[in-house]
């Protein structure tokens, strides 16, 4: 049986973590430079407002209560969930930010409802954030699972050995791996409920659909087929981008956002112990004043890495002489952002004859740290200077809550 743990509007109860004034009310916590609502508490929820809902058409609402994103409190408390979990399991692969699978050691009778109800409350106890748990023979059984053990009073459900009676009352569109877009395709031919795809020819799918949808059917049926490499393979490319907080001209701070976003996709390209062999970087820009919107646009640059490189100093040395030639003067910039290609795993690559090796070792080591610390002391406690230091183009979060957890000075004061 595998366990899939999902946080309750995870970052709603990160805030109601540090602010018990929050429980009970209408709380949403706003997408970047405060656009649109991303996350729910119930009570919000149960005004009938939809996610995706612009916050200037909702912030003269009497009554709501809205939070900028604090990522950097979100993730740390994602870690100390994951941290929690495998106090109950080595195997835990986490999802996403508020979402994990765990296996449970087998043991003989192991009762899997008394197993989630303490998986929930030692979570609750030592993070604060509340949790639906569902467990099932494979993964997407547990994520249907879960689903249903969020609107539970428990908070959890065990998957039946027989799962079809439940999933007769699951729409396929819901069935994790199939989505919008393939639903109405899989409708068109009959397959209404996740039970009517389960009881499908995976053979017949697998030449109409491809193999995710025939893997779907054996899941459905309790035939495990996805490990973790297939759930989340290695990323292609990766990018990291963000609207500024307002428009920007200057092009020091452009080259400063960019240098920015760089250690960010950096700090990626290292989880995946992958190098990038080159990195599109762009800028995009708003229209003239008096002009169409036809007259905004983007300018941008593709540069090529002498040798793959994890190591955002090293990539922005890169980048720096490209950008004086995509900066337009004169020009109101809304975002910048930068793209890794060719990226190559670090066991798999094939090293340079004639690159320095020592002064590469030395960057590696000096990556790692920078890594070791700002996992421990939080997101930003080193960094690059030429990522800047007040950052007047980042982001604007009006209502943003303190880094409880992650900055000295913010920390919570007990009274």
């Amino acid at each position: 049986m595998v366990g899939l743990v999902d946080g309750n509007n995870f970052f709603v109860s990160c805030e109601r973590v540090f602010d018990f004034s929050l429980e009970g009310k209408p709380v949403a916590v706003l997408s970047n430079n405060d656009g649109c609502v991303i996350s729910r508490s119930n009570e919000f929820k149960a005004l009938q407002i939809p996610m995706g809902t612009p916050y200037f058409q909702l912030r003269d609402r009497k009554g709501l209560i809205f939070k900028s994103s604090n990522y950097e409190l979100y993730g740390d408390l994602s870690r100390r969930v994951i941290a929690t979990l495998h106090h109950f399991s080595p195997q835990v692969e986490q999802y996403s930010v508020d979402e994990a699978f765990i296996h449970l050691p087998h043991q003989e009778g192991l009762d899997f409802f008394a197993a989630g109800q303490k998986i929930r409350s030692t979570i609750l106890k030592w993070v604060g954030i509340p949790c639906g748990v569902g467990f099932a023979a494979t993964k997407t059984l547990a994520k249907i699972a879960n689903h249903i053990g969020k609107k539970q009073p428990s908070g959890i459900f065990v998957m039946p050995d027989n799962p079809l009676p439940v999933l007769d009352r699951i729409p396929v569109g819901e069935v994790w791996g199939i989505g919008r877009r393939l639903a109405p395709k899989l409708l068109s031919m009959g397959i209404v409920t996740a039970r009517n795809l389960a009881e499908r020819n995976p053979e017949d799918l697998h030449r109409r659909f491809g193999v995710t949808v025939a893997k779907t059917v054996q899941e459905l049926r309790g035939i495990p087929m996805l490990d973790m490499e297939e759930v989340e393979p290695p990323p292609q490319s990766i990018t990291c981008s963000k609207s500024f907080g307002r428009p920007v001209t200057d092009f020091d701070e452009l080259a400063e956002s960019v240098a920015h976003f760089l250690a960010q996709a950096s700090v990626r390209l290292r989880s995946h112990r992958q190098r990038a062999a080159g990195v599109n970087v762009y800028f995009q820009y708003y229209p003239e004043y008096g002009a169409s919107a036809q007259n905004g646009g983007f300018s941008g640059t593709t540069v090529a890495l002498e040798h793959p490189s994890n190591s955002g100093i090293a990539i922005m040395k890169a980048v720096r002489p490209k950008l004086r030639g995509i900066f337009i003067e004169g020009r109101r910039y809304k975002k910048s952002g930068v793209v890794f290609f060719g990226l190559e795993s670090d066991r798999n690559r094939q090293l340079d004859l004639f690159a320095d090796q020592e002064s590469d070792e030395r960057m590696d080591r000096l990556n790692s740290a920078m890594d070791m610390i700002n996992r421990r002391f939080g997101k930003d406690t080193v960094f690059s200077l030429a990522e800047g230091i007040e950052r007047a183009w980042s982001m604007r979060r009006d209502l943003l809550t303190p880094c409880y957890t992650t900055r000295w000075n913010e920390l919570p004061v007990v009274k």
